[in-house]
């Protein structure tokens, strides 16, 4: 792979086991968060999906199940996509589960952590924000309401 420049250089694993290409989402600002089915944000896959479905012509969302943090994602990709549509009517893209800490994260968690000022992520449901040309715009913590005015006014 050549130098990575933008978020849109990487793939992920699809929850279904197709790749999500990253690159066409170019030419709209692009909201990752990873995800968890146990968590005390996990409420917040409701708020995702209304920005998602709200801003679907110049936002993308992409959810990543971890199972990085207390041990809250424990589901199969299978027991995953069901959780979030049934419980959340999640249709935003979904990686499979992937790992976004430590020294087997995924090698897009590890070109946001040296993005990131060498900052690991700390916990579920942080949102990394980047402009329509995949640049990092801003990092959110988890409790950084999706639909709150923090989020907002880079939408709108």
């Amino acid at each position: 792979m050549s130098a990575v420049t933008s978020i849109h250089d990487f793939e992920l694993p699809g929850i279904d086991g197709k790749p999500i290409l990253l690159a066409g989402f170019a030419g709209k600002k692009f909201l990752l968060v990873n995800t968890a089915s146990e968590c005390g944000y996990t409420p917040q896959y409701t708020q995702l999906q209304e920005l998602s479905t709200h801003f679907t012509n110049s936002l993308a969302v992409v959810g990543c199940p971890s199972n990085d943090f207390g041990n809250q994602e424990p589901g199969t990709n299978e027991e995953i996509a069901v959780f979030c549509s049934r419980n959340f009517g999640v249709s935003f893209p979904l990686s499979a589960k992937i790992k976004v800490t430590g020294p087997d994260k995924h090698p897009l968690y590890q070109w946001l952590y040296e993005q990131n000022q060498q900052r690991e992520v700390r916990w579920n449901f942080q949102k990394f924000l980047f402009d329509e040309e995949g640049k990092l715009l801003k990092v959110f913590g988890s409790g950084t309401d999706p639909l709150g005015d923090e989020i907002l006014s880079f939408l709108t």
